[in-house]
């Protein structure tokens, strides 16, 4: 009798047990989509959450349950409010979404050719402002380009420059419309530095020149340091989430990796980080640089973080870029 009663007891505490354990993947499955879905997706209105290291106890708590609020990024400056004229041109990017993008011509007789400027994850164009003054100041034409779901652009998902790439491939293109024969270089930043990347890994876009500033390694990586920067655990979760966030937006996540994409680069790269950067640590920058291809340089610089290195530290900024496209002038010459 008791015997019968003790394995009784053992079969209803496994069964529970393994109920539990059901739900936990259920609900967590659940909580990450939600999160890589909300991650993914540009609302119209709302308070756009703050960054990890800026968020509370409680607003760690609430962000975990109910996941953040990314609205919209909008352009409020225009090139005219750092003195340049300039002229808004469009033409359809990845999956025929409908692209906005500036393009500011530089002042003749000198035009050495043009640079193409990508935003990062959660900005838009504006955000490049400051230094499509200072290319255009060195006789540069700039197309400064809003990704699908940004901006004046059509659309309201990202997917941190997989689909991008797609733009990207889509803006060099229009480049050559603009100005024929003359070189284009491709600048981005954060997730604008992967899309150029991975362009010319599986595009075929073929830059005479690549400026770059903190490209992150690999999807997974720059998502664990998201829950490092909040002082959590990043797994299983971070893996979750980049699993969800893939399936959300049609790709393989897991294969979204820069340093993959870096063999592909045959042209000039300059490559620039900062060494306190939490969202991208030097190593992994130091191993998208070591699998570069074509002749190549890389800046550190040992007091910013994931920020505009132009505005932080223009004189170097200004000496390393300026070397790079006088590079480029001179390969272009006769």
């Amino acid at each position: 009798m008791v015997k019968s009663l003790l394995h009784g007891f053992r079969a209803h505490w496994r069964l529970a047990v393994t109920i539990l354990l059901v739900a936990g993947v259920v609900a967590g499955n659940v909580i990450a989509w939600a999160h890589a879905r909300a991650m993914s997706r540009f609302v119209r209105s709302g308070e756009r959450t703050a960054s990890p290291e800026k968020l509370g106890g409680l607003a760690k708590a609430r962000v975990l349950l109910t996941g953040v609020t990314l609205t919209r990024p909008e352009n409020r400056q225009t090139p005219k409010d750092v003195g340049l004229e300039f002229q808004t041109v469009h033409f359809p990017g990845a999956k025929g979404i409908q692209l906005a993008a500036w393009f500011v011509p530089a002042i003749p007789p000198t035009t050495n050719g043009t640079i193409l400027l990508f935003h990062g994850y959660g900005a838009s164009k504006a955000a490049l402002l400051p230094p499509a003054a200072e290319f255009h100041a060195l006789g540069w034409n700039t197309l400064l380009v809003d990704f699908h779901g940004s901006g004046g652009s059509a659309g309201d998902t990202t997917s941190v420059g997989w689909h991008e790439a797609e733009d990207v491939a889509a803006a060099f293109a229009e480049a050559a419309k603009l100005a024929p024969s003359k070189p284009r270089v491709l600048y981005g930043v954060s997730m604008g530095a992967a899309a150029c990347l991975r362009a010319l890994h599986v595009q075929g876009v073929r830059p005479d020149a690549l400026i770059l500033e903190c490209p992150f390694d690999r999807m997974l990586t720059t998502v664990q340091h998201r829950f490092h920067a909040m002082r959590l655990p990043s797994f299983p979760f971070a893996e979750l989430l980049v699993f969800w966030g893939g399936q959300t937006g049609g790709f393989d996540a897991f294969a979204h990796n820069p340093v993959d994409y870096a063999p592909s680069v045959r042209c000039p790269t300059l490559l620039m980080h900062g060494a306190k950067d939490p969202r991208v640590y030097v190593r992994e920058v130091e191993r998208i640089y070591e699998r570069l291809g074509g002749e190549k340089s890389l800046v550190v610089f040992p007091k910013l973080g994931h920020q505009s290195y132009v505005e932080a530290d223009a004189n170097v900024w200004r000496k390393e870029v300026k070397g790079q496209l006088a590079l480029v002038v001179a390969q272009a010459k006769p």
